[in-house]
């Protein structure tokens, strides 16, 4: 129910002016008929809409100054007039008429009071109350509002459809529903090419860091494979920082050095050691007699390219991806000068 009217503050202007309180003020009436007074110039200068609103009312002469604000509870009206007064509104007020506040903040554009309401409601966003929240802030023109509505809508869609508020959405307003579902689907969408983008990104730092090995196994050597001229490794020395990679490497090198299918194509494991082999030629920077990876010196002399310009577009985006990667890799790791003497392999 609401309460018996309240009087409004006396401002020492409106003495100063020789205005009476009574000359200067006017009452806003609520759904309920509460009766609000209020002083014109206060709300004129805090809203353009009910400026608009009292210099109609000061045209038309009319003897009972009256402002009709409807459809929003008698107390959120209150808080609505008492923050145009002191620009101020306190939680408990925010958390009853969070919503009614910024209705009525955007349709008498009050800015500063649409900002405060919109942060307080994203902070009390729920399950049960994000669908009626999305749709006021659809109404108002709150775009902040409106995102966090529908990414708490696409995080929590499976408990949102259970609530009340989705199965009203789906009988009254399709139109919102579409836009929901589309919202999601994209989102999807975007996971997935976040997905696809950082699995590719991986691949090509593996990559990366497979040409590094490649050339640490065969300049310096490592625990299974090193140049001919390189003594063994000592059994107390600790494995190198990449030990993992070069390890795997170093099986593959040993299985392409030793098998007898690769002679007639049919081994996918040499096959993808080739094309390792390949891609370090297509990377390298060093002078073909300086370079000690095996077949690098026979890729560039030969300088073969695919038949298939699909293949080819594609290898070329490949060696650009991978020197991208051992860019940013190098900016983080020290590099590894090389010596400058003929190595040969030696396969333990």
């Amino acid at each position: 129910m609401c309460r018996s009217p309240i009087l409004p503050p006396v401002h020492k202007s409106d003495h100063v002016s020789g205005e009476s309180v009574d000359e200067t003020s006017l009452y806003i009436v609520t759904s309920g008929g509460r009766r609000i007074p209020a002083h014109a110039k206060i709300l004129a200068s805090s809203s353009p809409v009910l400026e608009s609103i009292i210099d109609g009312l000061q045209n038309r002469r009319s003897s009972g100054k009256t402002i009709p604000i409807v459809g929003v509870p008698c107390d959120a009206v209150e808080a609505f007039v008492s923050f145009l007064y002191s620009n101020r509104c306190n939680e408990e007020e925010m958390e009853k008429f969070g919503i009614h506040l910024l209705a009525l903040a955007h349709v008498y554009m009050v800015p500063y009071l649409k900002t405060r309401c919109t942060k307080a409601l994203i902070q009390r966003l729920t399950i049960e109350n994000v669908v009626d929240v999305l749709q006021l802030a659809r109404l108002c023109d709150a775009p902040d509002l409106h995102l966090k509505c529908m990414k708490l809508i696409s995080n929590r869609f499976k408990s949102v459809e259970e609530t009340e508020g989705w199965k009203f959405l789906q009988n009254n307003d399709p139109y919102l529903e579409l836009e929901i579902l589309k919202f999601i689907d994209d989102v999807e969408s975007r996971r997935k090419s976040t997905r696809k983008h950082l699995q590719e990104q991986s691949l090509y730092f593996q990559l990366s860091e497979a040409m590094d090995c490649l050339h640490h196994i065969c300049t310096e050597g490592c625990t299974g494979v090193r140049p001919y001229v390189k003594q063994p490794i000592s059994k107390n020395r600790a494995p190198c920082t990449r030990f993992s990679t070069c390890e795997g490497l170093q099986h593959s090198i040993y299985h392409f050095a030793n098998c007898k299918k690769r002679v007639n194509g049919g081994c996918v494991r040499c096959k993808r050691m080739w094309q390792l082999f390949k891609l370090h030629s297509s990377i390298c920077e060093s002078p073909d007699s300086t370079c000690k990876v095996p077949l690098c010196r026979q890729f560039k002399t030969r300088g073969q390219q695919l038949k298939n310009k699909k293949e080819e577009a594609r290898w070329e985006l490949l060696v650009e991806k991978v020197v991208a990667a051992k860019a940013i890799s190098s900016l983080s790791l020290p590099r590894v000068k090389p010596e400058n003497r003929e190595y040969y392999w030696n396969c333990e």
